[in-house]
């Protein structure tokens, strides 16, 4: 009868979930997909106990119906971000987790006041993990504290266990002396698409309406965004390090790199057609490929396009594909390695949903 009754019970996770645009969408509608899978396997009872988009919120303690949770969420009240957050306190259920699918940053200088809550983060948003040091810290610190855990996986290639692994090689005992990789699926996109019988603006113009930049393209482009993610594993590794300690060489043209607005941006692309031909040139001259590439050894970081000869682990990444080479004091000689589909909707709520799963497993 005593083990009957150990057995039986099940793990009862609360979550709330902001921004349920295209990747926040995939992520509900896989939790309902797995919803009896994880009851079953792993005694998890997952139950999704607020929505917001920018719109309107919906809450229910018992459990959001995810049958009909779309017409539910359109027919929701008015969405507040402190109000989602007064809910998801007021409401005061056990391991409750509030999930980040936006890219704000309002949102982001919210974690604080759900970790004080004793409320577990997961977030995609980068934004508060790439803030100050300070801010970075002071997250970790209350995650200890109130013994609510801030998970961000998804913050650095989208599903691919990049942030757990380099945690639990640092947890080991182990030691990062250099991280090479390739962050950016757009912009390996924009390069592995980008030819001598291709115009610059037209593969930029296709990586955006496939959904692989960001609104405004140059956040992609000009680096900032592969910036904050070599920021994110180099802080993981256990390094202070602000944003403006990294080396940022640029390859836009000059007119690119001063444009005031997203059409101005365009119209540089096709106005300096020659500026990114002739970087291609030089790459087909040498029979290398261009990638963009982030490095952290010892102690300092930078990002730039880069001539990958062949052999090279990063010379046949296709697609949107990430890659990471982690060289440790273990892994000295030979790197632990980690490649896939580091871009696209399904990954990015599946290596979210994982975060989730992680916390029902704590």
């Amino acid at each position: 009868m005593h083990e009957v009754f150990f057995e039986s019970i099940t793990k009862q996770l609360n979550v709330f979930i902001t921004g349920v645009g295209n990747v926040g969408e995939r992520l509900v509608e896989q939790i309902k997909q797995q919803k009896k899978y994880l009851k079953d396997n792993l005694k998890i009872n997952l139950r999704v106990v607020g929505l917001s988009n920018s719109r309107t919120m919906i809450f229910n303690g018992g459990g959001i119906s995810l049958k009909n949770w779309k017409e539910d969420l359109s027919n929701g009240e008015k969405a507040s971000l402190e109000g989602f957050f007064e809910n998801a306190k007021s409401l005061n259920l056990r391991n409750s987790i509030f999930v980040d699918v936006t890219a704000n940053k309002d949102v982001a200088g919210l974690y604080e006041k759900y970790l004080r809550e004793s409320i577990a983060v997961v977030a995609c948003n980068k934004i508060a993990c790439s803030s100050t040091f300070s801010n970075y810290k002071e997250l970790k610190r209350l995650s200890l504290k109130y013994n609510a855990p801030f998970l961000f996986e998804t913050n650095v290639g989208a599903g691919l266990p990049i942030i757990d692994t380099l945690g639990n090689l640092i947890a080991s005992g182990d030691k990062v002396t250099s991280i090479q990789a390739v962050l950016s699926g757009s912009l390996n996109f924009v390069f592995n698409n980008f030819n001598d019988t291709t115009k610059f603006y037209d593969v930029v113009k296709q990586a955006a309406a496939e959904g692989y930049t960001e609104p405004d393209p140059r956040i992609d482009l000009s680096g900032v965004d592969v910036a904050r993610k070599i920021l994110i594993l180099a802080r993981e590794s256990g390094v202070t390090m602000d944003l403006e300690d990294i080396e940022n060489i640029p390859f836009l043209s000059k007119a690119g790199l001063e444009s005031n607005s997203v059409d101005d941006f365009y119209q540089t692309l096709i106005d300096d057609e020659s500026h990114y031909q002739s970087l291609f040139a030089s790459a087909k001259a040498k029979d290398c490929q261009l990638k963009y590439v982030a490095k952290f050894d010892n102690g300092k970081a930078s990002v730039s396009l880069q001539e990958i000869p062949k052999g090279h682990p990063f010379y046949n990444l296709e697609g949107s594909d990430n890659i990471v080479m982690f060289y440790t004091e273990r892994y000295s000689q030979q790197p632990m390695i980690i490649k896939g589909a580091g871009a696209g909707a399904d990954v990015t709520a599946s290596g979210l949903f994982a975060d989730i799963i992680r916390l029902g497993n704590n």
